[in-house]
């Protein structure tokens, strides 16, 4: 994922894309497609969210587990990830765009 920082430029409430590297989402989100990510979005199990662990960002779909969260990657050569809290959360996924092929935009709501 892209390196994120505080700048003091950018809203914490507007949405932003990302580019997608790696294949741990795959196949559902593949290396070199675009997500767009509200900050402000509704957190609900199973929405693919932005978050910062460990002082890592990483993408993942998250995943309810008892009381607790877990970011689960879609490719199962990853493992699950444990989620302290949601407040590690940055954003949600609303938006998967394929640069060049348009017809390929999928909305997450």
């Amino acid at each position: 994922m892209s390196e994120l920082n505080d700048d003091p430029g950018c809203s914490g409430g507007e949405s932003f894309a990302l580019r997608v590297l790696g294949d741990s989402m795959a196949p559902e989100f593949n290396a070199g497609e675009i997500i767009i990510i509200e900050p402000d979005g509704a957190l609900r199990p199973g929405c693919f969210v932005l978050a910062q662990v460990a002082g890592e960002w990483t993408f993942r779909q998250l995943v309810q587990v008892g009381d607790g969260w877990r970011l689960h990657a879609l490719n199962p050569a990853y493992a699950e990830q444990p989620l302290p809290d949601l407040a590690a959360v940055h954003g949600v996924v609303i938006q998967k765009a394929v640069p060049g092929r348009r017809r390929l935009t999928k909305h997450y709501l």
